[in-house]
């Protein structure tokens, strides 16, 4: 597979979890129809779908059946967007745009905004209990909610923003950094292979929620040695995308990323590129880029979709 099959594949997915999104979010004619309007504003306005075209991506990787894991790749990205509506809130980051458009604060109001994501993040659990129901094994369908609880919360995408913004307008260490994009972007990003590997029963222990809640959860050892290398590479491009990001706030185009670049340096925020520089930050991204690939082809042809798929994140301009 070569990049060129590669969007096409990857726009075909998109296209896939872009239909099924309609599907679940659509504007009502009842008195609160306002919050139907904001959430469907911020769901369907476009952006990469990154993660539950990895969803699908790992489903096929795992011989999982895709329609199996779409309710809760749908689900995935509707916290993925609560988020990031959140995060532009003047409390926030304080964005304008998003997406190349006005972000739902400024298209709607600030208390809109704010009920838009919660909704959001509401129907997203509202989707996956009632997918989780329909499983043959609703207790697959539990523990992926339960999964997905884990690394969207305080131990997964909401600690990365906490630590995130309590980083700004000071130097920080890398482990702190590494730490914040671990969690912020990576957490979430490893979900599609829990929720993979959980829809296809390939736990391999029932008996790994024991002890303290979760210390250690979720469990990487409950599952083989297969799943282990997806995370792992999950956990790579997750830190790849943000170091990327972090390249595009310096040498970026507003109108291809469709949000101002330079708010980094506004806000004083320790990143990749303050710690180490823009030649090294790069250096840095070939090297872990180059381990994905590795690790994609290891799956042999079932992984020459996350290979490209590498490659595609190293080199996006937006």
């Amino acid at each position: 597979m070569n990049q060129s099959e590669f969007k096409n594949q990857f726009a075909e997915m998109v296209a896939e979890v872009e239909a099924a999104l309609r599907e679940y979010i659509s504007v009502k004619g009842n008195p609160q129809k306002t919050i139907y309007e904001a959430m469907e504003y911020s769901l369907l306005c476009g952006g990469k779908r990154i993660r539950p075209v990895l969803t699908l991506a790992a489903a096929d990787v795992l011989g999982v059946s895709r329609e199996d894991v779409k309710p809760f790749a749908c689900a995935l990205e509707m916290i993925h967007t609560y988020s990031l509506i959140h995060d532009d809130l003047p409390a926030m980051d304080n964005d304008d745009l998003r997406r190349g458009r006005p972000t739902c604060h400024k298209q709607f109001d600030e208390a809109t905004a704010i009920l838009a994501g919660d909704a959001l993040l509401n129907k997203a659990f509202e989707l996956m209990s009632c997918s989780a129901l329909k499983m043959n094994n609703p207790l697959h369908g539990l523990r992926i909610i339960s999964d997905v609880s884990y690394l969207s919360g305080t131990e997964g995408m909401i600690g990365g923003q906490v630590t995130d913004l309590e980083s700004e307008g000071k130097t920080v260490a890398e482990t702190v950094l590494m730490h914040t994009y671990s969690c912020k972007t990576g957490a979430l990003l490893k979900a599609p292979v829990y929720i993979a590997a959980e829809a296809g029963g390939l736990r391999l222990s029932a008996n790994t929620h024991t002890g303290e809640f979760y210390e250690k959860y979720p469990l990487a050892e409950a599952f083989d040695e297969k799943v282990q290398r997806l995370l792992r590479y999950c956990e790579i491009i997750g830190t790849a995308f943000q170091i990327k990001d972090d390249i595009l706030d310096i040498e970026g185009d507003t109108a291809l990323l469709g949000k101002p670049v330079g708010s980094d340096e506004q806000e004083d925020k320790s990143t990749y590129v303050t710690l180490y520089g823009l030649t090294r930050c790069k250096e840095i991204l070939s090297e872990m880029t180059e381990e994905a690939k590795g690790i994609a082809d290891s799956f042999g042809e079932k992984g020459d979709f996350l290979r490209e798929m590498a490659i595609y994140l190293l080199e996006r301009n937006n």
